[in-house]
């Protein structure tokens, strides 16, 4: 996710900080920054790092002394010196960074660094959890150079899209380019945290050889593995393409691990029917183009309100939740509105069949799969 920086000249600025949920762009800009810092050159006696992985509060105490003494001891050759503090993770809202003795250690850091420090020296902080509401943050706030690194919120609307463009830009570095399908399958199975994106961007780096630089479906399937919510996302995406026995097959897994019928339909069966039927009506009823995200949000966007309305809305309110939609518009030319209609009531039986009834739910799943797939006119040869 792209930061959120308060960046002065660093020639201007004695305190540095990099935080965030993020590790790996976390870990990755705080390293870039000690080298700006150090200028690349650290002979092990002018610099100190120090673990700020603590296990309990008096460990974070002696960690914030450790941290102190470093900062007021003037380098043994002379020049200047970079104190990096590195994934402190006690700063946080946790049991150790709520503990008094903790409080204290942080504290003494604080009214150290806000004495100034010795000309020459600099302290640079790298921390995942940071309680924002604590005089240390204010403090850093006020005084420091800082990067925030948050991870992409799966948890609002739109976030596959910022996932993608992400994964984008991470692919480039390796110089990969991923197919559309490729590219969906990827985001729901790597998600969003950047050290396992850039982990299976290596991967498939390695696999694909210099040969060809393309990621497929394939090799997505191959090498990345699959997730909870992989598997919800890959039933979702067998129903596009019609192929029945690959969802029934990962259906089946999912019981045989003890996953709910219940779960099974309303995280994956259902939301794709409803965005097949509301990205089909779009087509037919605006002549959207299912292949341009653009075009197509900039139809719905000049729509008059009452007529947006009853399409799938934001959690913020902000308006229509047009990626999901658009992620089936290709899939949905294949489907008849007609069909589509039948399988929305056939879905809405089958759920009413899991909860009120007491026939065999892999057998209601099996049926409901075969309802989606005969929705789907098969190719013309």
């Amino acid at each position: 996710m792209a930061a959120k920086t308060k960046s002065p000249n660093l020639q201007d600025v004695k305190i540095h900080a990099v935080v965030g949920s993020d590790e790996g762009q976390v870990r990755d800009k705080a390293h870039t920054l000690y080298q700006q810092l150090t200028g690349g050159v650290d002979d092990g006696f002018t610099h100190e790092t120090i673990d700020g992985i603590s296990d309990n509060s008096d460990s974070a105490f002696e960690i914030c002394s450790s941290t102190i003494q470093a900062l007021l001891t003037v380098p043994m050759f002379g020049g200047d010196k970079v104190v990096w503090l590195r994934n402190a993770n006690f700063l946080g809202d946790n049991v150790t960074g709520r503990s008094q003795r903790t409080e204290a250690g942080v504290e003494s850091l604080r009214t150290t660094l806000e004495k100034g420090l010795p000309n020459g020296v600099q302290f640079l902080l790298t921390a995942q959890g940071v309680d924002k509401r604590r005089s240390f943050w204010k403090f850093i706030e006020k005084n420091a150079s800082i990067q925030i690194y948050d991870r992409i919120d799966t948890s609002r609307d739109g976030w596959e899209e910022q996932v993608a463009h992400l994964v984008r830009n991470r692919a480039t570095e390796h110089q990969l380019t991923f197919t559309h399908d490729a590219l969906e399958l990827f985001v729901m199975l790597a998600g969003e945290a950047t050290q396992q994106i850039d982990n299976e961007l290596e991967k498939l780096d390695l696999y694909l050889g210099p040969q060809s630089r393309e990621v497929t479906v394939d090799a997505v399937r191959q090498l990345v593995p699959l997730s909870r919510a992989a598997i919800v996302f890959e039933i979702g995406q067998s129903l596009q393409r019609g192929d029945a026995a690959r969802a029934i097959q990962l259906i089946d897994q999912q019981l045989a691990a003890d996953e709910s019928a219940i779960g099974i339909i309303r995280a994956s069966i259902i939301p794709t029917v409803r965005n097949l039927f509301f990205a089909k009506l779009i087509l037919d009823t605006y002549k959207a183009s299912p292949a341009s995200y653009n075009s197509f949000t900039a139809i719905l966007n000049r729509l008059p309100e009452a007529d947006r309305s009853w399409l799938p809305q934001k959690k913020d309110g902000s308006g229509v939740n047009v990626y999901p939609i658009f992620l089936c518009a290709q899939a949905a030319a294949a489907f008849s509105l007609d069909g589509l209609r039948h399988v929305m009531e056939a879905a809405l039986k089958a759920d009413q069949s899991l909860v009120t009834t007491g026939l065999d739910h892999r057998l209601i799943l099996h049926r409901l799969i075969a309802e989606v797939a005969a929705a789907r006119p098969a190719k013309r040869r």
